[in-house]
């Protein structure tokens, strides 16, 4: 599995919601280095079960449309006398 980069952007964006969720829901403050921390803990333990799990649905989404295309093209058939 690819390592699991985010931009300075998105990295921003994921700690100041880390920091929220603490603050929110725990009634804890958390700096920005620690919440940092945090999300490259979970993006190194965590991020392969995300990854996978994002894997298996586009997987599931792509054999759904593939058999949809079958199917679609299996109508198009003309009748002969060869049985396949």
């Amino acid at each position: 599995m690819p390592l699991i980069k985010f931009s300075k952007a998105e990295k921003a964006n994921i700690v100041s919601k880390i920091q929220l969720y603490f603050r929110e829901e725990l009634d804890q403050e958390i700096g920005g280095f620690d919440a940092e921390f945090l999300l490259d803990f979970f993006a190194d333990e965590l991020g392969a079960y995300f990854y996978n799990r994002g894997l298996y649905d586009a997987q599931a989404i792509l054999e759904g449309r593939l058999e949809n295309i079958a199917e679609a093209i299996y109508e198009l058939e003309k009748p002969t006398e060869f049985v396949k």
